[in-house]
């Protein structure tokens, strides 16, 4: 392994950085069978980009074989990872759905007004809306979205009202619709199922289970409910695990912790070809089976099955241009079609030689001091923490 000459400015250490308790362990690309050159043409583009790509992995087979952060990141960092929220919310859905403490075809409006009896009246025209609906996107509710200073995202004092007094415009199950009202609906549901906060259902079923560090869920509103569409940080390589849970049909480290019958579930197909329960479908790859994570800024957990193959992306990208084509979308479909695969096809090519070794070494510390530039506006909230 050969030594870098210690940086503060970028904090590296050695490649593979040796894993620390619980964390994947690492390899080189060439080790199984992955070709390293394509992966360093994409560090390339990603500083020709001036992207501000925070972190970039790929899992391979259950071993950690490229590992790229920008200056002063380092593997302990965590990140907000807006909509990512949503696919940890649909895994502790699939834990209660297994404990049979909820149900898909649940009906939100008589577990939440049980919760909150002084919210029944607004509930009352959403009576025929199912869990499902809610994990689906396909309430039919509709909500006045004012950008600046929200309430329901910024100093919330109570989001589930908020969520009550929406209107529906059309019938539950009836149309795909992306509205963040419904992931409020979702972690007061499941919290009040779980009969404790959300996140303390997802810390003691899912975050130590699989042995994640410095995961926190924030942003709770002044009653202490937490949003299930925002406000879970973890780190890259806890991202990354749960892309494997993915391809693992809920299995980790010999346990069970998600159901197969709710993974299958999760990641078909329900109120849109290309949605399941708060999962995306062959959005990133469409010539293969693919699922993903995505999140608001450019934050994504890509899961291959074929490949046994799981890349994870922190950035700050452009977010104009829609939910399925802004431009941060367009990016990681760009280095996932035309870097990471042809790196996982070139077999034949993948050979760890002392000349690919040193060009592999000498981007990634390239990479170390190179920031990028933000393509979207940053939030306190936006700075990775330790």
């Amino acid at each position: 392994m050969l030594a870098r000459a210690a940086d503060a400015g970028a904090r590296r250490t050695d490649f593979p950085v040796a894993a620390g308790a619980n964390d994947l362990p690492p390899a080189w690309p060439e080790s199984v069978g992955v070709d390293s050159r394509p992966l360093v043409e994409l560090s390339e583009y990603i500083r020709k980009e001036n992207f501000d790509v925070r972190s970039f992995l790929v899992i391979k087979d259950g071993k950690l074989i490229y590992e790229r952060y920008s200056k002063g990141l380092t593997r302990d960092h965590n990140y907000e990872l807006y909509s990512i929220t949503k696919n940890v919310t649909a895994l502790a859905a699939g834990v209660l759905v297994d404990e049979g403490r909820t149900r898909l075809d649940e009906k939100v409006a008589t577990v939440l007004t049980k919760a909150r009896p002084d919210l029944k009246s607004a509930f009352a025209d959403k009576e025929s809306i199912e869990l499902r609906h809610v994990l689906s996107m396909s309430t039919g509710l509709v909500y006045n979205f004012k950008p600046t200073d929200d309430p329901i995202y910024y100093g919330a004092p109570d989001r589930l009202k908020l969520a009550a007094e929406t209107a529906p415009k059309r019938r539950p199950g009836e149309e795909f619709d992306y509205t963040d009202v419904n992931p409020i609906l979702a972690s007061a549901t499941l919290g009040a199922d779980a009969g404790m906060p959300l996140q303390d259902f997802a810390e003691q079923k899912i975050f130590k289970p699989m042995g994640m560090k410095h995961y926190a869920w924030e942003r709770a509103d002044d009653k202490g409910l937490v949003s299930s569409g925002w406000g879970l940080r973890l780190r890259a390589v806890d991202m990354a695990k749960v892309g494997m849970l993915a391809l693992s049909g809920g299995r980790w480290d010999g346990k069970q912790l998600v159901s197969q019958a709710w993974m299958r579930t999760m990641t078909a197909p329900a109120s849109a070809p290309f949605y399941g329960l708060y999962w995306w479908i062959n959005d990133i790859v469409s010539t293969e089976p693919e699922v993903h994570a995505m999140g608001f800024k450019g934050q994504f957990i890509v899961a291959l099955p074929e490949r046994n193959t799981v890349v994870v992306m922190t950035s700050m990208l452009p977010i104009e241009g829609g939910l399925r084509e802004s431009k941060n979308v367009l990016a990681i479909r760009h280095m996932v079609n035309d870097f990471v695969l042809p790196a996982l096809d070139n077999k034949r090519q993948a050979t760890l030689t002392p000349a690919s070794r040193k060009a592999l070494l000498k981007e990634l510390d390239l990479a170390a001091h190179n920031q990028g530039k933000p393509g979207a506006p940053v939030d306190p909230t936006d700075k990775p923490r330790l």
